[in-house]
């Protein structure tokens, strides 16, 4: 009987890892830190957050809905879930009290997100020329350097993110062993994404551009050169995904344009709008991005058409 229940606990442990392990790390600790908010609102209210009930979840995302997005609100919920579940604990997030609150939140509040500006191509070489055009400061030989690896760093790290269609995760995690150069450019192993849970990895291929001064392969060359020149190993940006959102506010303001409106998804969308303006196929540029629905690529689709088929252009006044 002793072994029997050691057994059983030793598969609930098994289970129990392999519950944790279906989740990206750092999706996982997103879950933890949105449920992290919900424990407190529930310590400050007199309420249990584990196990909770639908009710305390309609309490909670009304309170949240005072200064939150309806997107946060509905990854609140599922994070809230994704927590339950991992600790044994079912939680019904398909109830009426919960689905009908959403829905008048909806209605009273919009759902449609207020999106930061994609980066267009305008946008990329006024950012790089003032990336080349930043002035170095320093006096000493080794600030200089220093200086001098970080320009290169900021500048491969926005073009390919650009030409690549980078999430921020995916581009912080971009490590030397991922990257092949070869003559049609360069391929890179995206070892695990937001859409690729398991793991099973998908390669990005990007070209050569005509134009040297904005070609995302010659500019990430130049820096894994001298950046490397002495290991071979490590992670080629060593950045995380907040300082990518940074980087960009930096050079959007000092090429010019309202950083407030930029992030770091703006290189990723801005691809997406890029390549659909350019009339690229809705395939071929989920094929770049990895994107696993259409919905959201359709969106950008549309964006770039805005004007290029509106109707208006038959009128002749």
């Amino acid at each position: 009987m002793n072994k029997l229940i050691t057994d059983v606990k030793s598969l609930e442990i098994e289970t129990l890892k392999n519950l944790k392990n279906s989740k990206a790390g750092n999706t996982l600790r997103a879950y933890q830190s949105d449920f992290k908010d919900f424990s407190l609102f529930c310590n400050k209210n007199g309420f249990t957050s584990l196990p909770t009930q639908p009710k305390i979840i309609a309490l909670y995302i009304t309170n949240l809905s005072k200064t939150s997005k309806f997107s946060t609100l509905k990854r609140r919920i599922a994070s809230i879930s994704v927590i339950h579940k991992l600790k044994g604990h079912y939680l019904d997030t398909k109830h009426p009290i919960i689905t009908e609150n959403l829905h008048g939140i909806k209605r009273t509040l919009g759902s449609r997100q207020q999106a930061k500006k994609p980066i267009l191509i305008n946008d990329l070489k006024l950012i790089i020329k003032a990336i080349d055009e930043e002035k170095n400061k320093t006096k000493s030989f080794v600030e200089s350097k220093v200086k001098a690896i970080s320009k290169l760093r900021d500048k491969a790290l926005i073009l390919v993110g650009f030409a690549g269609g980078f999430r921020r995760s995916e581009l912080v995690n971009i490590d030397y062993e991922d990257i092949e150069f070869v003559n049609e450019g360069v391929k890179i192993l995206i070892r695990r994404s937001k859409t690729d849970q398991s793991g099973e990895g998908i390669i990005k291929a990007i070209p050569y551009f005509d134009n040297k001064e904005f070609c995302p392969v010659k500019a990430l060359k130049e820096f894994i050169e001298l950046k490397f020149a002495k290991t071979n190993k490590g992670k080629i940006f060593e950045v995380s995904d907040k300082l990518v959102a940074l980087i960009i506010k930096k050079y959007t303001q000092k090429a010019g344009l309202d950083s407030s409106k930029y992030a770091g998804h703006s290189l990723r969308s801005g691809f997406a709008t890029t390549a659909a303006e350019f009339g690229a196929e809705e395939r071929y540029i989920m094929a770049m991005t990895g994107h696993k629905t259409n919905q959201m690529v359709r969106r950008y689709i549309h964006e770039a058409n805005l004007f290029k088929n509106n109707a208006l252009n038959k009128i002749k006044i």
